[in-house]
């Protein structure tokens, strides 16, 4: 009998080991498919057999492989079809990697949950899914799969999560996806799929997550048969097409917590039966054509925190139930046509967050308890017709990032310390009928300001600017025009450093301008027009290299237009009508370009193209000049012209005797592990791997193994303009966004720089979408790169500081790393506010014209302002039809529409 049992062990164990050695033998053939495994797999050891079950991701039961999890490996290559000979095989997971070619699992009886997301994986899914008939979890999202929706996968009797969203897959929805009866999760979304939403599905009653929204061209309505889905929590139906009504049926999902049905075009009312959605803690039907009013059994969404119903054809008045909503975080009403007043206690549960009724008809006042607990960042009320005083209490709501409250008809004061908020970015009052004078910061020892934005324009505001004003170190612009603001401009303006636009036109400032004005170097805009101004136009305003917009006209400005204007090379619009101008004027430079009605209402001022000729007694007769200063005048010219050319020839000279290699200087924005050398190693003819406007792209290995982006940049001196180097030297050493591509260091020897950035190993967008590469971009991962490049320009808009606009965004400059992931690059084109010299004029763009907004290329006009925002959108929205269409051709994109 022992002898027996020893012999059926023996027997045991030399079929275990046999089996293990099969499994070894399976995965060290899969290794062998994969390109670069190394040191993602480096345990997997192909001569120790006994040692596969200690490998790094597989999990062994009895001397089996059951488990095989590699997610998130970056493996890439394909995938052998000897996997399907792991035949106790019960999970597998090959998750966030790169595979590619198809991929076919057969024969695997045992295994219940396969996850192969979020790779390249291409072709059809027509499996033999009666071999895996113990599948329960079944996830291909974001993948190359085409064809038609599997219908093998119905014999799946245990299937419950099945999740092909993110592929190509075309044609209907199966009517017979009605009859797998186990599932609770369905995802179908970001495909290709169209007809009608079969109402079939309306049969899965186990279902509790349903995803058929996004990229997918569905017809008709939302199936009736939905509201048999008792058990749904969670639905996702946005972006495909839907017409027709919101069923009404939909009231019976009792459970459900998430109702996305946003961007469609859904119309007639909305049901009253919603409010039976007692659970509902996310409500999004924005986007649509629906009409009548906001339901009142909506007073039973206790739960609710997400309400969105913009941009729809909604009337009547805003319930006042809504403001009684105890968890309410995020409000969104706008684009509407509400009428009435806003809810009194609107606020007074202490969570809102987010609050935009804009453009609608909304009367009345603002409510005083909007920020009763410091939670409220986003207050958008602008385009109705609300009058009364700005709260008080909104003077001391210290989570306010962002106001909106522009064209209304509120009166009285701006509360005391409203525009010194530590958080707030952002504040637009303009085009009210505000009044009173802005006072100055009262708390000193406060956090410093993030004011970027400041629009108090056309109101009813007086007395002089506070001083406080000027401590304001990140703001771009400021816009006073249209007020009563007087006396005179205070020299602490210089000290706004960052300012791009200011405009302090239609008031009743007084005195000189003042020269400091010339330490605002960011300025692409100044109106001081039709205020009492007096004295000359200060010479340090040409320090100003950038500005491209100067109005001074309709002031009491007086002597000569200094001729240093002229050399402005960026000044493109400049108005000094109607002032008390004499002299000659200037002929050369930018005075060349303007027009005689720039210089209109000037008597004293002569010069040919005014038709006004000049001659010596009209010159030296004019208010404060003498013949002796002439005199002299020209003496010290001269003198100083010989100086000039001296010195200049002394430079020369020397120049000739310096060694012409300069010795490199380093800048590192982080800890380095390589040397000035290793970088020079990469500037070779072999490794270029990219040219452009703005310099030579070269790919470099550094001794410790990181791959970097090395761009070379000639030509950088005083005789041609700076090729983006300093924008993107100053923009991108300080920047530390996930999104954003990160420069590491910066070499120069003032003849040469180098920009080293971190090496994008799937190079640019726009390669993948119209190069090879082009039919690897899933539309799920197109998607997730859209709202990547967006988080890294909402970062520039919003949050940096300071704030950049990156003027020049295309497919070309969103850069994919070895994950796919987006990072914004190139800013050649940023309108940054930190060095003088960081960005030129319009006319000396170095990058190319992907796209630029029209409202950035031609600001001509104040009210340009107005579209700043609708610029950064149009920007965003052709890059994103780049995406989608595959177009190259961006003028085939924008047609005839080159104007905002």
């Amino acid at each position: 009998m022992v002898p027996f049992i020893a012999l059926t062990l023996l027997s045991l164990l030399t079929t275990c080991s046999a089996s293990l050695v099969n499994d070894f033998n399976v995965l060290v053939s899969l290794k062998q498919g994969f390109s670069f495994p190394e040191p993602s797999l480096s345990t997997w050891n192909s001569s120790n057999p006994r040692s596969v079950c200690s490998w790094v991701g597989v999990r062994c039961s009895r001397g089996r492989v059951v488990s095989l999890e590699l997610t998130d490996l970056n493996l890439c290559g394909s995938v052998s079809p000897q996997i399907s000979r792991l035949d106790k095989l019960t999970k597998l997971s090959l998750a966030g990697n790169n595979f590619t070619g198809s991929i076919e699992i057969v024969r695997l009886s045992n295994l219940q949950f396969i996850n192969i997301s979020n790779n390249q994986f291409s072709g059809g899914l027509d499996w033999n899914y009666s071999e895996i008939e113990s599948l329960e979890v079944f996830d291909a999202y974001n993948n190359n799969f085409t064809d038609f929706l599997p219908l093998g996968i119905l014999s799946l009797k245990k299937l419950k999560y099945l999740d092909l969203g993110g592929n190509y897959f075309h044609g209907k929805i199966p009517e017979s996806y009605g009859k797998m009866m186990s599932l609770e999760y369905l995802s179908l979304a970001g495909n290709n799929l169209h007809g009608k939403i079969p109402g079939e599905l309306g049969n899965l009653t186990n279902l509790r997550e349903i995803y058929l929204g996004y990229y997918n061209v569905f017809e008709g309505e939302i199936p009736a048969e939905f509201g048999n889905l008792v058990n749904l929590v969670h639905m996702n139906l946005p972006e495909c097409e839907l017409h027709g009504p919101i069923p009404r049926e939909l009231g019976n999902l009792k459970l459900l917590d998430t109702l996305y049905l946003h961007a469609n075009h859904l119309s007639g009312s909305i049901p009253k039966e919603l409010g039976n959605l007692t659970n509902m803690v996310n409500l999004d039907l924005s986007n649509n054509a629906l009409t009548g009013e906001i339901p009142f059994e909506f007073i039973n969404l206790k739960k609710l925190k997400l309400f969105n119903l913009f941009l729809n054809k909604l009337h009547g008045s805003i319930p006042d139930y809504v403001a009684e909503l105890p968890d309410l975080e995020t409000l969104g009403l706008w684009m509407n046509n509400f009428t009435g007043e806003i809810p009194g206690k609107l606020g007074q549960n202490g969570k809102l967050q987010i609050l935009d009724l804009s453009s609608n008809k909304l009367t009345g006042t603002i409510p005083q308890d909007l920020c009763s607990s410091n939670q409220l960042r986003i207050l958008i009320l602008l385009k109705n017709f609300l009058f009364g005083p700005i709260p008080e209490s909104l003077g001391k709501c210290y989570s306010l990032t962002r106001v909106r409250l522009g064209q209304n008809y509120l009166n009285g004061s701006i509360p005391n310390g409203f525009i010194y908020l530590p958080q707030l970015n952002l504040a637009e009052l303009q085009n009210n009928v505000l009044s009173g004078t802005l006072s100055e910061n009262g708390n000193s020892s406060s956090k410093p300001v993030k004011l970027g934005q400041l629009n108090l324009s056309n109101n009813l505001l007086s007395g002089p600017l506070p001083l406080s004003l000027s401590n304001f170190s990140s703001l771009q612009i400021l816009l006073l025009s249209g007020n009563q603001f007087l006396g005179p401009i205070p020299p602490s303006i210089g000290n706004l450093h960052q300012v791009l636009m200011l405009d302090l036109s239609r008031n009743s400032f007084s005195g000189s301008i003042p020269p400091e004005i010339g330490n605002c170097f960011h300025l692409t805009f100044l109106d001081m027009s039709q205020n009492n101004l007096s004295g000359s136009i200060p010479t340090e305003i040409s320090n100003i290299h950038i500005l491209n917009y100067l109005n001074l006209s309709r002031n009491h400005l007086d002597q000569a237009i200094p001729k240093s204007i002229g050399s402005m090379k960026s000044l493109t619009v400049a108005d000094f009508s109607f002032n008390d101008f004499s002299g000659k004027l200037p002929e050369s430079g930018q005075f060349s370009l303007f027009n005689a009605s720039s210089f209109a209402g000037n008597p004293q001022l002569c010069g040919p193209s005014l038709n006004n000729p000049c001659n010596f007694t009209t010159i030296i007769n004019s208010p404060g000049k003498s013949p002796g200063d002439f005199k002299l005048i020209f003496a010290l010219g001269l003198l100083i012209c010989s100086l000039i050319f001296a010195t200049a020839a002394i430079i020369k000279a020397k120049s000739f005797k310096k060694n012409s290699s300069d010795s490199w200087k380093l800048t590192a924005f982080q800890k380095l592990e390589f040397t000035v050398t290793d970088i020079l190693e990469c500037v070779k003819d072999g490794n270029v791997i990219g040219r452009g406007g703005a310099g030579i792209v070269y790919h470099g290995k550094m001794p410790s193994g990181i791959e970097v982006a090395v761009k070379k940049l000639l030509g950088f001196g005083t005789n041609s303009h700076d090729h983006g180097f300093r924008a993107e030297i100053q923009t991108l050493g300080n920047i530390r966004h996930r999104n954003i591509v990160r420069l590491l260091a910066f070499c120069t020897n003032k003849e040469t720089n180098l920009l080293v950035y971190e090496y994008m190993r799937n190079g640019s967008l726009g390669e993948s979408l119209h190069g090879k590469k082009g039919g690897f971009l899933s539309w799920n991962l197109r998607y997730k790169i859209a709202i990547e490049a967006a988080k890294g320009l909402c970062y520039l808009h919003h949050d940096c500081s300071p704030l950049i606009v990156h003027r020049d965004v295309k497919s070309n400059n969103i850069l994919l790393d070895s994950s796919f992931e987006a990072h914004v690059a190139d800013f050649g084109l940023a309108k940054f506010l930190i060095d003088g010299g960081a960005s030129q004029c319009m006319s000396a763009i170095a990058g190319s014209y992907g796209y630029i907004a029209p409202v950035t290329a031609c600001r001509k006009t104040t009210r340009d302002l107005c579209y700043r925002e609708r610029g950064r959108e149009r920007i965003f929205w052709v890059f994103a039809t780049q995406q989608s269409n595959r177009q190259k051709n961006l003028n085939t994109l924008l047609g005839p529409q080159t104007q905002s």
